[in-house]
């Protein structure tokens, strides 16, 4: 396979620094020569963004903090994302914060209604990511991100990019969800979005929520985006994260859900974010990174 590695380091959608510095951890960690070792050539590998600091900049609309740049950068990875998968090639992004999700479904989505393709999401994270400035609590964009590519939220994020709605949210599917605010898991019913939360995974079993979200997928869209946010994972296994949660995946769960997906053929761009180097041991977490990018490229362990 070709992969075009895109390095997005940016923090400004969340309240904590570091997470800018997560892409150069996974790479300084090996991830190059890990996927040339699986027979995939890696055509380009940098950062299509160049932005100030979050120190200098103008924090703007309290409710969508950092609007202006992060919209800037993420209307530039949408470009690169389009043009990676038309090229045929796998856009693989790295973050930074997990606000960089608008412009990789914004790519993906444009590559998918140009050429008759459903598109769906599947969200490995720990939050829903689905405020509005209407309901937000911080105010930060990072939580924002997947609604507003659902249509909800502000014209400047549900528009990014083009007009209207990235992903229809019946097609989205969460899995390890176990922080939610109060009005976000409103919308999110109100939406329509399936969710397989930490207490269905403990209920159900892990097996089965991985069959039943294959099936998912297998039933109504034709292109999957996997959108991993590391916070996903518990902190006993990831602790270089922004909002480490307890109780939260093992890194067993966490290679297991790439080498699943992997199977189903369907995954035609991904993401990988919210690590932050400054929180991380022993660069644990980035080479846990590392493990789990692999393993959704077709890694096994035989």
């Amino acid at each position: 396979m070709k992969i075009r590695i895109l390095e997005m380091p940016l923090d400004f959608g969340a309240s904590r620094h570091g997470s800018d510095m997560g892409p150069a951890a996974i790479r300084l960690a090996g991830l190059q020569n890990r996927l040339e070792s699986l027979g995939h050539k890696i055509t380009g590998y940098y950062s299509p963004i160049k932005i100030e600091t979050k120190d200098y900049s103008n924090e703007g609309n309290p409710k969508a903090k950092y609007l202006e740049p992060i919209v800037s950068a993420c209307t530039k990875l949408a470009e690169e994302v389009e043009k990676t998968m038309s090229a045929g090639e796998f856009p693989l992004v790295l973050g930074g914060d997990h606000s960089i999700a608008l412009g990789s479904l914004a790519g993906a989505s444009s590559v998918c209604k140009k050429s008759d393709k459903k598109l769906g999401v599947l969200y490995v994270d720990a939050h829903g990511d689905f405020n509005t400035t209407e309901t937000t609590i911080s105010g930060n964009i990072h939580g924002e991100c997947l609604a507003a590519s659902c249509g909800y939220g502000i014209p400047e994020l549900t528009n990014l990019y083009y007009d209207g709605q990235k992903v229809d949210p019946k097609n989205v599917c969460f899995v390890g969800t176990r922080d939610l605010d109060p009005k976000e898991k409103l919308l999110m019913k109100e939406a329509g979005v399936t969710v397989f939360s930490m207490s269905d995974i403990d209920r159900q079993g892990f097996p089965a929520i991985l069959q039943k979200i294959k099936v998912f997928f297998k039933s109504r869209v034709d292109y999957v985006h996997l959108s991993f946010d590391l916070d996903v994972l518990d902190p006993m296994f990831a602790p270089g994260t922004g909002i480490p949660l307890q109780a939260g995946l093992s890194n067993r769960e966490g290679l297991m859900i790439m080498e699943e997906m992997c199977d189903t053929g369907m995954v035609k761009s991904a993401e990988l974010v919210e690590l932050n180097p400054v929180l991380d041991m022993q660069n644990t977490t980035a080479e846990l990174a590392v493990d789990l990018i692999a393993r959704l490229l077709g890694d096994k362990i035989y």
